[in-house]
């Protein structure tokens, strides 16, 4: 099994949620699927680096017709100097239904570079017709508190997890936070799949963290694995825990 096999990202549509290297997986999982698209329904920084050509559009279906150029990125506007908006979920599904592109990745919520994070009430923005979504975690969190420094909105992290605002956040933690409806969970559509990945597992140690982790969530969660990776490298995919 490959990091693509092991995450389901060759479905037609793949939103990635949560924190602790959202945006390398995405970069990663559309140069590994042939004919793909990159985009967002929320703010993305400027990607152009990592995918073929960026066409900023507002009608990206149109696009996408006349372009050779794969991976592609397709944003609505460039924001600032360091940031694209992105679609309304609409237009992200009408990419989709396009038939145009193999896969469409997106970007459906933000966490400031943090490790771990529960949404507000106006996230994650997954359209309606995705077919996978990846809640994303760092092992890195585990032992760190719970404070801005790692985590974005605490709070919310808080009020799942029943821990305060400062105490040390434990495997336990990190778990129920992927498996609630309140985290990592959260506006998921009822026939997506969901494929939790605990990344930057960069040793024996972080592994043993993230296998806790991924027990976890299982315990928790009706998903049919957790994936153990390091989204920045070569070879990505450390393991897969599967449902026994």
């Amino acid at each position: 099994m490959n990091i693509v096999e092991a995450l389901d990202a060759d479905s037609e549509m793949v939103c990635v949620v949560g924190a602790g290297g959202k945006k390398t997986t995405l970069y990663t999982l559309a140069n590994l699927v042939p004919q793909s698209v990159l985009t967002a329904t929320v703010r993305i920084p400027i990607f152009d680096e990592h995918v073929a050509r960026v066409d900023v559009t507002a009608d990206p279906v149109a696009a996408l017709r006349d372009t050779d150029a794969w991976p592609l990125g397709l944003v609505p506007e460039q924001e600032r100097d360091d940031r694209y908006r992105g679609y309304d979920p609409s237009l992200v599904t009408a990419i989709q239904e396009s038939g145009e592109a193999t896969a469409v990745f997106v970007k459906a919520d933000g966490a400031r570079t943090r490790w771990l994070k529960a949404p507000n009430d106006r996230e994650p923005r997954i359209p309606p017709t995705a077919d996978t979504v990846i809640p994303i975690v760092s092992a890195r969190v585990v032992g760190k508190p719970l404070s801005e420094e790692y985590v974005h909105r605490p709070e919310r992290v808080a009020a799942i997890t029943g821990l305060n605002v400062g105490d040390t956040i434990h495997t336990d933690d990190v778990a129920a936070v992927l498996a609630s409806r309140a985290g990592g969970l959260k506006s998921v559509p009822p026939q997506a799949t969901v494929i939790p990945l605990v990344n930057m597992v960069d040793d024996d140690e972080l592994e043993t963290v993230g296998r806790d982790i991924a027990a976890g969530i299982l315990e928790r969660a009706d998903v049919p694995r957790v994936v153990l990776a390091r989204m920045n490298t070569e070879k990505p995919l450390v393991t897969v825990v599967e449902r026994d």
